[in-house]
């Protein structure tokens, strides 16, 4: 039986929150290795084999998260890969229980909800889409745009969030068409706002 305090980890780091409602904020990273979701434009891809990265226990990821709220981050975002193919009950457990930090979480939506989380945000993939009760739960939805198709999409995914939750569209890197159609929609469209990958530009992680 597999040891459920124990999680593939690509990497840990404290950097600056690069994308949505809450970028430019300081911030410790979780990321978390698996996924089978396999968007063809995703910059992390070598977090996909969940095999290929180390098991790490929740106590020595929750005294990081510690190490880094000591040094100035302002939350803890556990992201992929897809956090949410695994059970992340005992790592919001353990951080709840050493760090004083507000833990967010960053999914595809396409696994059930698991551990405890100050903040939702769903980044829905049109190839596959999230489930209703993750559209419910989010407190920010963000699509990722490359072309109309996808703006249809974030319409189509609006309609079954709450009416509070915040709606950011992203054009893909390097996307001119997806940074005509996000600006063009969001200029047209007051409840929805820009997001950009600042991180990429300012060449940080």
């Amino acid at each position: 039986m597999a040891d459920a305090s124990l999680f593939p980890v690509v990497e840990t780091f404290h950097s600056l929150q690069g994308e949505g409602h809450h970028s430019g904020r300081s911030a410790f990273f979780i990321r978390l290795a698996g996924c089978t979701v396999g968007c063809p434009w995703c910059d992390t891809k070598h977090s996909w084999p969940r095999d290929q990265h180390p098991a790490v226990d929740v106590e020595t990821l929750a005294q990081l998260a510690l190490n880094a709220q000591n040094n100035g981050a302002a939350f803890v975002v556990v992201t992929g890969g897809e956090p949410l193919h695994q059970n992340l009950d005992p790592l919001t457990q353990a951080l709840d229980h050493h760090v004083d930090l507000p833990i967010h979480l960053e999914t595809s939506g396409v696994d059930p909800l698991s551990g405890r989380f100050d903040w939702i945000t769903l980044s829905p993939k049109r190839h596959n889409p999230p489930r209703k009760d993750l559209l419910q739960a989010c407190h920010e939805l963000k699509v990722v745009v490359h072309g109309p198709e996808d703006i249809s999409f974030a319409a189509a995914m609006e309609l079954q969030c709450q009416t509070d939750t915040l709606r950011l569209l992203q054009p893909g890197w390097e996307s001119t068409t997806g940074e005509q159609l996000a600006v063009a929609h969001v200029r047209e469209h007051t409840q929805w706002r820009l997001s950009l990958q600042s991180h990429k530009w300012l060449g940080i992680r």
